[in-house]
Order: structure tokens, then sequence, then C-alpha cells
């Protein structure tokens, strides 16, 4: 076989990343507002949260652009500017309580439509301005149990 044949057996989605300088108003957003649980923190660099078998890593775009200070880490400098995008999973029979939760929560929702498939899709912002959204698995054809394990 030759290199060029060769496939990585990905299987799936470990973590996702988004950038938020106020990591205060980041915890209260995921963790409060969406109730995702937090699973750990370092002040002024980053809050990760866990949903289902996927992280929420959200970062302080400002310090993770730094090489980090901890060389038994050594993780690579990374960021974004603008702008990002993460979209959760909601089943199917609970995407009207999540939108309603939401607007209870007092968070504003940008989007709700149906996708030509059928699929719904609601879309607000993070307190970094990324945009957030919960959508139906089969928008992209996966399972209604998809990341619920």
């Amino acid at each position: 076989m030759s290199e060029a044949t060769l496939t990585i057996p990905l299987t799936g989605i470990l973590e996702a990343a988004v950038y938020c300088s106020d990591l205060d108003a980041a915890r209260e957003f995921y963790g409060d507002a969406l109730g995702l649980e937090e699973v750990v923190a370092v002040e002024d660099r980053h809050v990760f949260f866990r949903c289902g078998n996927t992280m929420v890593l959200v970062f302080n775009p400002d310090q993770t652009v730094k090489p980090p200070n901890n060389p038994a880490m050594p993780v690579p400098p990374h960021g974004a500017t603008g702008e990002g995008h993460i979209c959760f999973t909601v089943p199917t029979a609970k995407m009207e309580e999540a939108a309603s939760t939401l607007r209870r929560k007092g968070v504003e929702i940008e989007a709700d439509f149906n996708w030509p498939n059928g699929a719904r899709s609601v879309y607000f912002r993070d307190p970094g301005g990324n945009s957030v959204e919960f959508s139906e698995a089969r928008l992209w054809g996966f399972d209604e149990g998809l990341g619920n394990a």
C-alpha cells in the first residue's frame, strides 16, 4: 500500500476550542447557561468543560499566543482572532426546550431555522463573540445518539 492510500483511523472529535478574553463570563455562559461541567481552569488562561465525550476548551487568546511558562506542558502557542464557531448536538425532542432555556437565561437567539434536510439549528453568541449552535445530529446525517455516551 502506498503512502498516498494510507488512512488515519480518526473516530471523532475529542476537543474543540473557542477563544474568549473574559473567562469569568465564559464560565458563567458555558457552565451556568449551557450547563456544561467545568473540569479544569487556570486563572486568566483557560477553562475547560465536558460535553458528553467531547471537551470544550475556552482559552484567553491573549495568553495562548505566548509560549507556556510550564516546561512540563510544552503546548505550542495557538489562538484565533475574530469570531469562531462551535456546534452542540441536541436531540430532536429537546430542541424547543433547549431554545426556551436559552431565552429564559437571557441568551439572545440570532437565528432559529430548519435546514433543507429538516434539521433544526439555533444560533447564538458566547461572551467572546463566538457563534454557538445547537443542532440536531441529522444535520450531517448522524444518528440521534451522537455525543450522548
